[in-house]
């Protein structure tokens, strides 16, 4: 068959599919595209030829901005469970380089996207063309090289009889839960156009199959045995435990067993909020519940997590005398800790564990269930009021939002909804904090709806984040996908401004205002009218000053039938503490206070070495 490179790249992934215990789903669900000079004869004209609409085999879907689009794809991968997602197509240069800060958003929080940046010229027949980086060193050097760090899989198809092998390749790590990410394919605009004769096999149907790897018996044995010579044990339900829909399995488990469940970011939703064994957040971000039961547990099991900082509170959370048991499908974060390995997937490992008749301590179990009845009360505190702070608008909607999904990404909003919020479902919880990019939530929010479009998505953004990337709400509105979007403004950065002050940088460049006639930014508030720019955008607007206008703008924003901003303007205070440190440095000279308590945090860190059997 005589095609071009993009023309067979494009039917290539119009026929490719997962599978995961028996059913089967489009892998790559559509094409983002901005296109220029170095995609649009080749990429751009196959998915014209092919037909653009969401009835071919591969849709193409206009984005605003680059780095939104890989955002987009991420949101959708992630709510389908790392079982499909979307291919991203830019021209050169920038194009191709505002997908990095996505591609790393992707590959840190282990979402497949496929990355289809346009090259220069493999021939180098007119070098340099336009935006073509130049490097003394190497004419083989483009500015997509930058993607190498940030991919789980790189390649350049510099001759068309690359390409089934990249395919091939680029297929596989996208299926692969241990080693899956961004997949860059750098395709110079050159290649994209020319033809080949491809042999009819790269057009069939083609199912990559998502296995649940096991672990080795001998690891299990050992697993078992810390088990059953704990007395004390936590478990951490990470996002593993969503991407293996492994929810049924944990709670069975947690409650044959008594264990008490904490949950990360990405796991948090695993139990539901009231059940009996859910001792909600943990880490620097968690509840003071989870928290307290990590520093006195005898054995973590650490269930689909990769233990970041703020889960570990910066190694400080969890006792010296505590062990690990790692599951995880990926080798090199079940290792973490010098926790006994078991590298298998969530729920095969869950089922696999079988301590018996084994039960942790009754005073344990009950301990953690008195703890968790407690944080609940603060919880209760901190939703009420009749200021409207930030804890006061998330009680609301909390309240309102059942049976939906709430999206959110960075600032301050981040650490009280993981303390606050009160998950009913495993689903309805997204928040991405593992790269934690401002600028991610609107874009998110709509590959969430993408995915799963029965469900009302609420999009919770701060002002910071809005003015980084709001353009994707004309996306939303132009594909009539409704959003329900939160706007908080607090006029500037006000997470990064508590953190500035605890560290003595003294809130330096953390809010918005107009440069003083001292020279400083100390004058009134920017005059953005980020409601009116919302309207600009598309979308409809409301505004809420109060918990009960927030409550009525909330209701008419879900009855609404396109994408709705509600603008909201929110005071400080009201977050309850979650007694657990994070690890910033501060300056040794300057700040003498602040550097004395910083020093005797620090005194605290594990380095987590020590093995069970070295107990």
């Amino acid at each position: 068959m005589r095609l071009t490179v993009a023309q067979a790249l494009v039917r290539f992934l119009g026929q490719q599919w997962s599978e995961r215990d028996g059913v089967e789903r489009r892998l790559i669900q559509g094409c983002f595209g901005i296109f220029g000079h170095g995609n649009v004869a080749g990429i751009g004209q196959a998915l014209a030829e092919q037909g653009a609409g969401t009835r071919s085999a591969l849709p193409y879907y206009l984005a605003r901005n680059e780095q939104a689009m890989v955002h987009t794809a991420a949101g959708y991968a992630k709510t389908a469970n790392r079982l499909s997602t979307f291919a991203c197509t830019t021209s050169v240069g920038p194009g191709a380089t505002n997908m990095v800060t996505g591609a790393a958003l992707a590959t840190v929080n282990r979402l497949p996207v496929l990355l289809l940046p346009g090259d220069v010229f493999a021939t180098r027949v007119a070098s340099p063309v336009l935006q073509e980086l130049e490097d003394p060193r190497s004419y083989d050097i483009s500015v997509n090289d930058a993607f190498k760090p940030v991919s789980r899989f790189w390649d350049r198809i510099n001759r068309p009889e690359q390409l089934p092998s990249a395919l091939l390749a680029a297929m596989r790590v996208l299926t692969d839960p241990a080693e899956t990410g961004a997949v860059t394919l750098a395709l110079p605009q050159d290649v994209q156009a020319e033809a080949f004769d491809w042999p009819d096999e790269l057009f069939e149907k083609r199912v990559w199959h998502v296995g649940r790897p096991v672990s080795e018996p001998a690891a299990l044995a050992r697993a078992v045995r810390a088990i059953r010579e704990s007395r004390r044990p936590l478990i951490v339900a990470g996002g593993g435990v969503r991407y293996s829909e492994a929810w049924d399995e944990l709670r069975e488990f947690a409650e044959r067993y008594g264990i008490p469940v904490g949950e990360t970011q990405a796991g948090k939703g695993a139990l539901p909020y009231d059940h009996p064994q859910a001792v909600g957040a943990i880490g620097h971000t968690g509840s003071a519940a989870a928290n307290a039961l990590a520093r006195d547990a005898d054995l973590v099991i650490g269930i689909g997590t990769r233990y970041s900082d703020f889960t570990t509170a910066s190694r400080t959370l969890f006792g010296d005398a505590a062990g690990f048991v790692n599951v995880n499908v990926a080798a090199f974060d079940a290792a973490k800790h010098a926790g006994i390995p078991l590298v298998s997937d969530a729920r095969a490992a869950i089922e696999a564990l079988d301590a018996g008749d084994w039960r942790a301590d009754e005073e344990w179990t009950a301990r953690a269930a008195s703890l968790a009845g407690d944080w609940q009360a603060v919880i209760s505190r901190a939703y009420e009021g009749d200021a409207l702070t930030q804890p006061v608008a998330l009680g609301i909607l909390n309240e309102v939002a059942a049976g939906g999904v709430v999206v959110n990404a960075a600032g301050s909003m981040p650490g009280d909804l993981h303390k606050l919020w009160r998950a009913s479902d495993p689903t309805e919880y997204h928040v991405e904090y593992g790269f934690s990019c401002m600028g991610y939530e609107i874009a998110g929010g709509l590959g969430v709806k993408l995915a799963d479009p029965e469900r009302e998505v609420f999009v919770l953004v701060g002002d910071g984040s809005y003015l980084m990337m709001a353009q994707e709400i004309a996306t939303a509105v132009q594909e009539g996908v409704k959003l329900v979007i939160v706007l908080v403004d607090n006029q500037g950065f006000a997470s990064i401004g508590n953190l500035s002050e605890s560290v003595g940088a003294e809130r330096l460049g953390t809010a918005y205002r107009l440069r003083g006639g001292s020279g400083e930014l100390d004058g009134g508030p920017l005059p953005v009218d980020l409601a009116a720019n919302a309207a600009s955008l598309g979308a409809d607007v409301l505004k809420a000053s109060d918990p009960g206008s927030l409550r009525s703008a909330l209701a008419k924003a879900m009855e609404a039938t396109r994408t709705t901003v509600v603008y909201v303007e929110t005071v400080p205070g009201g977050t309850p503490d979650s007694e657990a440190w994070w690890d910033v440095p501060v300056a040794e000279v300057g700040v003498p206070e602040i550097r004395e308590r910083y020093d005797q945090a620090k005194r605290a860190q594990e380095p987590y070495l020590r093995t069970w059997r070295a107990r």
